[in-house]
């Protein structure tokens, strides 16, 4: 109900009375003003006038359910969410969650990830109530021999929404990193439940570095926040909607198509490393080629200094810049 009524009073952008409140969801003028009470302690500036009804005059930075959920447009996909105030992984209580049946559109956030991992097994660090961490349970109707290309389709979704909210130029290192400022400022990782035909569940988990103002040691050359790059503090639930807004547009024109040549040339466009060298590390071995961009099934084309061109799977091999993180 807090959702709904936050709904309400954001979408109307004027007084809402009590009474229309309490008609609209079926229950009592209490049960209305216990939420604006749990509302105005989370931080929301709420007025109350008398024969008038309520109006939201403030928004805090809150990273919640209702926040999240209370901007998404009426026809979104995500059907829940689950916020954590602390959580090992967003990507295992999403696996744990999938496996107990939840729907299609299931989302899972944290204000603080203990044990969050990144591609290939890596630690993925995490300053609490300063990123998002958040994982999606998709249940699509595909091969599972495509499921990857769906790590490209979020980071496309990514960067589109840094470019829209934030107007921060960031790129995308294949197949799973966003880069601002040639470092690291978010990781996916796609994960997946599967038959030989069939797919059971899809999770897609999501690291971003949103307000955080120092990294580690191991990291600092490597890594960036959004708030390091532009200086300002930034609304983590307004972003995270922008992200699953666009997301969701996307994800569409994906299911339809079976690949992501819808996406090539922007993405091409965007991608790090692009007509420049780089080094393709695979099971012990290395080799020195040109990056070509990717192809229509999300696969990076690079080509070696023999003229060969090589195709690279994602989760296969690993690919950096000759210089630096790229």
């Amino acid at each position: 109900m807090k959702t709904k009524i936050l709904r309400m009073l954001r979408e109307t952008k004027q007084f809402v009375s009590g009474q229309d409140l309490c008609e609209r969801l079926g229950v009592s003028r209490t049960a209305v003003w216990k939420v604006i009470k749990q509302l105005r302690e989370e931080g929301y500036q709420i007025e109350a006038i008398q024969n008038k009804g309520y109006y939201i005059a403030s928004y805090p930075e809150n990273f919640s359910e209702s926040e999240i959920g209370s901007s998404l447009s009426e026809n979104t996909f995500i059907q829940s969410i689950y916020e954590y105030l602390e959580i090992d992984s967003t990507n295992r209580q999403a696996k744990k969650l999938a496996e107990e049946g939840a729907t299609n559109g299931t989302l899972i956030i944290a204000n603080k990830q203990n044990q969050g991992k990144g591609r290939r097994g890596r630690h993925w660090e995490m300053e609490g109530g300063t990123a998002i961490a958040m994982s999606l349970i998709l249940k699509p109707d595909i091969m599972p021999n495509i499921a990857s290309m769906l790590t490209l389709v979020m980071g496309m979704s990514i960067l589109e929404a840094c470019q829209k909210t934030l107007a921060v130029e960031a790129q995308i290192k294949w197949p799973n990193d966003v880069l601002v400022n040639g470092k690291k400022v978010c990781g996916i990782l796609t994960e997946m439940s599967a038959e030989i035909d069939y797919v059971n569940y899809i999770i897609i988990g999501v690291g971003i570095n949103v307000n955080g103002t120092s990294f580690s040691s191991e990291l600092e050359n490597k890594a960036i926040s959004l708030k390091m790059a532009t200086g300002k503090q930034v609304n983590r639930s307004e972003l995270t909607v922008s992200i699953l807004e666009k997301f969701q547009k996307n994800y569409q024109v994906f299911l339809e198509a079976g690949n992501v040549q819808f996406l090539m040339k922007q993405y091409n466009a965007n991608l790090a490393g692009i007509n420049n060298k780089v080094r393709v590390l695979n099971l012990g071995t290395e080799y020195i080629g040109t990056s070509l961009g990717i192809n229509e099934r999300g696969e990076l084309l690079v080509e070696g200094s023999d003229g060969v061109r090589h195709t690279i799977y994602s989760g296969e091999v690993s690919v950096r810049g000759m210089d630096g993180y790229i």
